[in-house]
This record gives C-alpha cells, sequence and structure tokens, in this order.
C-alpha cells in the first residue's frame, strides 16, 4: 500500500487510492469490458416493481396490529428498502437510463425513494461522486466515521450501538464533516417524498407511514444486508481498503458486494460485475474478500482490532470541476 504514518487511530497512507491504477492496467490488456459500461435496460422495471410491491405492503399492513407492522417492515419491508437504496446508488452511477439522459437518472432516483419513506436519493447523489472521487479523503469522503465515532465507539455494546445507530450517522455525519448547499434536485426530492407520505397517510393511515420508515431505519442498522456498509472498506486485514463479497445476498443488493470491481468500474451497472470479476479473473482472485455479510457484522462487534477507525485516510487534492 506505500508508506503509513499512524496518526491518531485512523490508517493514514499517502499513496492514491488502488482503484485508478488497477482501472487503467485492466482496461489496457481486457478493453472489452468498456462494452460492459452502460445503461441496464432491466433495471428500471426491476426498481417499479419493487416500488408498486411496497405500495401494496401499505395497503395490507393498514390494519396489523403494531407489533405485526414493526415484524413485517424489519423481515420484508426494510429488506425492498434497503435494497432500492442500493438501486439508488447504481442510478446515481447513470446506469438506469445512461449518461445523456443524466436527469431522468436524477428523477428515477427520486421515485425509487418513494417507499423508503424519508428523502434520500438526491444527498446521496452529491455525496457519492465524492467517495468514488476521494476515497478516503480526509473531510472530503463522508462513508469514513468521525474521530468522536472512532473514540467513543469502541467496545463491543457500543460498536453493536453504532451499528444500530448507523442510518442517523449516515444521515447526519455529511452536515458536520462536509456541509454543501442545498440543490434544487434534493428540494425537490423532499417535496415529492412528503407530498406521496401524506397522500398514504390520507388514504390508508400513520401505520403504513411507520412501516416504510420503521423497515429502513431497522434493516440499514443490525441486519444481514447492512454487513455489506461493513464490509466494504473497514480494513479487516492491513495494506487492504476495499473488499468485495460474492455470496448470495448480493441477489438482493443489486451486487452491492461486488464492490472492488465497482470502484474499478463504476459506470458498469451491478448486473454485470460479475463478468468483470470473470474477465479480469487474475486482478481479483488473489484479493482479499468476504464470505458473510453476518461474520462481518460479528467481528466488527467483537473482534478488538476493529472498529469505526478501522478505515484507510489520506489527504486528497480537490479536483478542478468542469
Amino acid at each position: 500500500m506505500g508508506n503509513r504514518v499512524t496518526r491518531g487511530d485512523f490508517e493514514w497512507v499517502y499513496t492514491e487510492q488502488p482503484h485508478t491504477q488497477r482501472r487503467k492496467e485492466i482496461l489496457a490488456k481486457y478493453p472489452e469490458i468498456k462494452a460492459l459500461m452502460g445503461p441496464d435496460p432491466h433495471l428500471k422495471w426491476i426498481v417499479s416493481g419493487m416500488v408498486f410491491m411496497q405500495f401494496l405492503a401499505c395497503y395490507l399492513v393498514k390494519d396489523l396490529s403494531w407489533k405485526w407492522i414493526f415484524f413485517w417492515a424489519y423481515a420484508f419491508g426494510g429488506c425492498i428498502n434497503h435494497s432500492l437504496t442500493l438501486a439508488i446508488h447504481d442510478i446515481s452511477h447513470n446506469v438506469a437510463f445512461g449518461n445523456k439522459q443524466a436527469k431522468w437518472n436524477r428523477w428515477f432516483a427520486v421515485f425509487a425513494n418513494l417507499p423508503v419513506g424519508i428523502p434520500y436519493s438526491a444527498s446521496f447523489k452529491k455525496y457519492h461522486i465524492d467517495h468514488h472521487r476521494y476515497l478516503g479523503g480526509d473531510r472530503l469522503d463522508v462513508d469514513i466515521p468521525t474521530d468522536f465515532e472512532g473514540w467513543f465507539f469502541c467496545t463491543p455494546l457500543r460498536k453493536l450501538l453504532w451499528l444500530f445507530l448507523q442510518p442517523l450517522f449516515y444521515s447526519l455525519r455529511p452536515l458536520y464533516v462536509n456541509p454543501k448547499a442545498i440543490t434544487q434536485m434534493e428540494i425537490f426530492n423532499a417535496l415529492v417524498q412528503f407530498s406521496v407520505d401524506v397522500i398514504i397517510y390520507y388514504l390508508w393511515g400513520l401505520k403504513p407511514i411507520i412501516y416504510l420508515i420503521a423497515g429502513t431505519i431497522l434493516c440499514m442498522g443490525i441486519h444481514p444486508i447492512s454487513g455489506h456498509f461493513i464490509a466494504e472498506h473497514y480494513m479487516f486485514l492491513k495494506g487492504h481498503e476495499t473488499y468485495s463479497y460474492y455470496g448470495s445476498l448480493n441477489r438482493l443488493t443489486f451486487n452491492v458486494g461486488y464492490h472492488m470491481e465497482h470502484h474499478d468500474f463504476p459506470s458498469i451497472p451491478g448486473s454485470k460485475l460479475p463478468m468483470v470479476k470473470k474477465i479480469a479473473a487474475e486482478y481479483y482472485d488473489n484479493l482479499p474478500y468476504h464470505q458473510s455479510w453476518i461474520r462481518v457484522l460479528w467481528d466488527f462487534v467483537f473482534d478488538d482490532s476493529i472498529g469505526p477507525y478501522s478505515r484507510v485516510k489520506r489527504q486528497c487534492k480537490l479536483a478542478k470541476e468542469s
């Protein structure tokens, strides 16, 4: 990984992120990978089906008791909502309609956002660009925990609490670490989201709203699917800052587990990332990867060497905006 210096308890490095160089090498050797870039024609239909499935669920849960509202929010609706947030992740790379139809991608992400219950897609897009451009960048990559998180959430019980509160930290951390002006798309996202929430409330009452929002919060906290948050970039092995996972949960998460491949080629849809690994197998087969997101969560909580501080950080120069 190059020269390392310990500053605080993060792993500070003074090298470029590994994905840029690996991308160049792979494309030079396998130029056919360029053909995988571009929109996924199936994504919009899959996402639309998931959105309407959640609207149907809103109708079905309107008369359930509260205990069943929360049960189905965790066991079913939250899984769909978490999956939709990962669809929004894919859409943020313009893979629903292509780069030439960037606005259509933004609007469709707002549509995919509706079952999540709270506006999310526009703000995610704004910050996710930095996560790729400045991976590990101090005060630029808001995916990295703050010093307070690393210092305080350092025991098994506190780390368990941190996992439960992940949705809160993901929402508030950008406002503290790298605040940005509110965009017109964020305002549009909020207006559309809250209008649909009001319509659902008017039609079927409060329980469907709680079902949607509770599912989002619960399944982005302590849940098998949420293991990907930790698996992607927490440093389980020295010298490795991005990890993939090739297990069955990729079927529910738009292949977000193929995370090394995604950072190497962010313009390739999740559905085609397994082909990247197959074509350029020698670049990935010898890199460490996770076999279970549940095991990732377990190790994160109970392994004293892993915690919110287990991230690579670097100083990055701001790129000039075109």
